[in-house]
């Protein structure tokens, strides 16, 4: 009996975020643990300045939005992969998915064409769970390159890093 409860409520749980990035996002963003951003109009210029290696890898972006949660337990982890997933499941076509009992990592786009427009980078961990959605105009082969745990990685300490510098510019820049 308490299997179907769990079940009924990780069902209620995917129908309440609904099936986009954005409803996603929402749902948790307010979640104990979590670190989030995307960035809002204004501040798109901020784009424009990541880093080199960064911009090489993404492109041109119009939309980035940012979720990590930290300190999961098992239940958490597993909701957040399953709701991951029904967002990917509409109107996504994977790029790379793995799916270890240590490591959940899904690489998924929309495509014009041959260029991607909507990409999501999910990455799922025993210790941390991140997941990016980027929209824009990107090369397929910089996007798959996150499949590389390492270039993963690397992006994302990157892109953290460089949205943290420019968000909180210092005041005293001549000092």
């Amino acid at each position: 009996m308490k299997n179907i409860y769990i079940s009924l409520g990780l069902c209620f749980l995917l129908l309440s975020c609904g099936s986009s990035f954005q409803g996603f996002y929402n749902n948790h963003k307010t979640d104990v643990g979590a670190t989030s951003f995307q960035v809002p109009n204004f501040m798109k210029a901020l784009l424009s300045q990541i880093s080199p290696e960064v911009n090489q890898a993404i492109g041109n972006v119009s939309d980035l939005k940012f979720i990590k949660f930290d300190a999961l337990n098992k239940f958490k982890r597993e909701s957040l992969i399953a709701e991951m997933n029904a967002v990917t499941n509409s109107g996504y076509t994977d790029v790379f998915r793995k799916n270890d009992i240590g490591n959940t990592r899904i690489i998924s786009v929309k495509e014009l064409g041959v260029v991607v427009t909507d990409a999501i980078i999910f990455n799922s961990t025993e210790n941390e769970t991140t997941a990016y959605y980027l929209q824009g105009s990107f090369d397929p082969e910089k996007i798959k390159s996150f499949a590389d745990e390492d270039a993963f990685n690397e992006f994302s300490n990157s892109l953290m890093q460089s949205y943290k510098t420019n968000i909180n510019p210092s005041f005293n820049s001549g000092k």
